[in-house]
């Protein structure tokens, strides 16, 4: 376990890091004892320092939703990071790509919430009672820490990796579609890179969303109505340069394009 005193060093050099789009060394070479739990702690206090500077928290993004990633990576759950206003993109747009460090992108779909949903005992049921619309959305990830030889500690403190996202195609309400079975092919410059289907998302993508609402009321928190939840990627990440055309074709729920400029 870290001391606050190093929590605090943690947090201070990933706010810098996210000014400079310089990363920083491996959180886990430095702090051979770091835990989950520091790595939360951490996020939480960078968290704070940018809603202090004007940031909004507007959601949550959930990752390492499928059984594979969680193998790679040595864990048993997902993970959790937030979404700043500034974050949040609307299909067709232009992503400066120099914004971001090793941006890579994700296939998800967006929880928009029509009220709180709180823990600890959350149900898939209660997050789809509570669901507003489901839209697609693209994940950019990021990184403030060095990519070679990251671990679960490293990207948890790292806002879960979480870059931007991109909004877009038709939204529609929990109940008007099977969630298991939305599926999406991703183009990147008209060569299809990635297809998923959304129940590769621990089985149905609102589960994850009920994971977080459990996790979150451990400190007291909640999952407040008008948030937009990334209830977790079913594709692989695929890396982007500047210039690439990103679109996902999630068929009857449209399409979601992007270009790094």
């Amino acid at each position: 376990m870290l001391d606050d005193t190093q929590i605090t060093q943690i947090a201070n050099e990933l706010v810098e890091a996210q000014r400079t789009r310089t990363p920083v060394p491996l959180l886990t070479t430095r702090y051979e004892g770091m835990e989950v739990a520091d790595s939360y702690a951490v996020q939480r206090l960078w968290a704070k320092r940018n809603i202090d500077n004007g940031r909004r928290l507007v959601g949550h993004k959930i990752g390492l939703t499928s059984k594979a990633m969680q193998d790679a990576t040595g864990i048993t759950e997902p993970d959790y990071g937030v979404i700043f206003d500034d974050m949040v993109f609307e299909s067709g747009c232009e992503v400066p790509w120099q914004r971001y460090t090793h941006p890579r992108i994700e296939v998800e779909l967006a929880f928009v919430l029509g009220s709180a949903i709180s823990g600890p005992s959350a149900t898939i049921f209660d997050v789809l009672a509570a669901t507003e619309w489901v839209m697609p959305a693209l994940e950019i990830l990021d990184s403030h820490i060095e990519m070679e030889g990251r671990t679960i500690v490293d990207t948890i403190s790292d806002n879960a990796a979480m870059g931007a996202m991109v909004v877009g195609g038709r939204p529609v309400r929990p109940d008007a579609i099977d969630l298991r079975w939305v599926s999406a092919m991703v183009y990147r410059n008209q060569t299809i890179e990635e297809t998923g289907v959304s129940g590769g998302v621990l089985g149905h993508p609102a589960t994850g969303v009920a994971w977080l609402a459990n996790k979150l009321a451990a400190h007291d928190d909640h999952l407040e109505a008008g948030e937009i939840i990334l209830a977790g990627s079913f594709t692989r990440p695929l890396w982007v340069e500047a210039g690439d055309t990103i679109v996902a074709d999630y068929k009857d729920l449209g399409t979601v394009t992007c270009q790094f400029s």
